[in-house]
């Protein structure tokens, strides 16, 4: 790998960040009215004007943008409009609850989505594997949050098997508040990452499917069957691990996916993360908030990108990175 390839993706990287950092920025000056939402509408001009003029929006834009930028840069991304605390502050302690709630998301998802999609592509000429994956559009066609609801109706209300909101009992592990290390913490995790997971594994089982089809069709696995090597050895190490790359890919981009689109299902099952934080910011036009989150999704979601890149380049050396890379 040429250090030219890093280069450039770190680039292209640093680009999307600057252009979320842009719209996001822009979007304060249409959401609402912070000034209203933190004095109310009987106060009176001149604390109005006071308290714009303490928080700066009287300056031009790229005044603001520029400002807002150098101190997000240095870790002070300035006072949240509703908690009166440091927007810092209020992002990293509901960071844990999204983080984990995406991850068990991608782990449900790889750890159905893979053998669901082996399981279609090695007996592909039976019925029962053509309606699973039939069954699996299914999946990939219902919103989230309908899957939320149903999943609430069936395993609470009428089972009363899981809880129906909150994040449950957490542990504080250096710093980090957990709900993995509790009974009641998982059992609050089960629906909501199964929320997520359920169209993300309709779409691994899907994209390993096809690519393993592809494979089982390769020259060198019908020479491997000719040899007399078992179907086991040929499937599952052979086969499989040359359809690592498009799920390395995809899975991938699932973090940033799964860490971004939180925001439907904490909401639906009131998880405290970043998603509830950020549509509770909206609602009060905490500016200062929601543009600290929009740039951090971005700069996540360009951190992971470049991640796969180099991941994929490493799985595949075929990849010519100091050429076209």
């Amino acid at each position: 790998m040429t250090p030219q390839f890093l280069v450039r993706r770190m680039g292209h990287a640093l680009l999307v960040v600057f252009i979320v950092s842009l719209i996001a920025f822009s979007l304060g000056e249409a959401i609402g009215d912070p000034i209203t939402s933190m004095l109310g509408i009987e106060a009176t001009a001149a604390d109005r004007a006071a308290l714009i003029a303490r928080l700066g929006l009287d300056q031009p834009f790229h005044v603001r943008y520029m400002d807002f930028m150098g101190r997000f840069l240095s870790g002070e991304m300035g006072m949240s409009y509703r908690a009166q605390r440091p927007v810092y502050d209020v992002i990293v302690e509901r960071l844990p609850a999204t983080f984990e709630l995406a991850f068990a998301g991608l782990f449900l998802s790889l750890a159905l989505g893979v053998p669901l999609g082996v399981v279609a592509a090695i007996w592909r000429d039976k019925w029962w594997a053509n309606l699973l994956m039939t069954t699996s559009v299914v999946g990939v066609s219902l919103p989230t949050f309908v899957v939320g609801i149903l999943l609430i109706f069936f395993f609470s209300v009428h089972m009363g098997w899981l809880p129906s909101f909150g994040r449950g009992e957490t542990v504080n592990v250096g710093g980090w508040n957990t709900g993995l290390l509790t009974r009641t913490g998982l059992l609050a995790l089960i629906m909501p990452a199964l929320s997520l997971a359920i169209s993300q594994m309709a779409l691994v089982g899907r994209l390993v499917r096809a690519e393993m089809v592809e494979v089982l069709r390769a020259d060198y696995i019908r020479f491997a069957r000719a040899r007399g090597i078992r179907s086991a050895p040929v499937n599952f190490v052979h086969a499989l691990r040359n359809t690592l790359i498009p799920i390395i890919t995809i899975s991938g981009i699932q973090i940033g996916y799964l860490v971004a689109f939180a925001v439907v299902v904490e909401q639906v099952f009131q998880w405290p993360g970043i998603g509830t934080l950020f549509l509770g910011s909206l609602t009060q036009a905490d500016v200062p908030v929601i543009t600290s989150i929009l740039i951090f999704v971005a700069f996540f979601f360009a951190m992971i990108n470049l991640i796969v890149d180099v991941l994929y380049a490493v799985a595949d050396p075929r990849v010519r990175l100091g050429e076209k890379g």
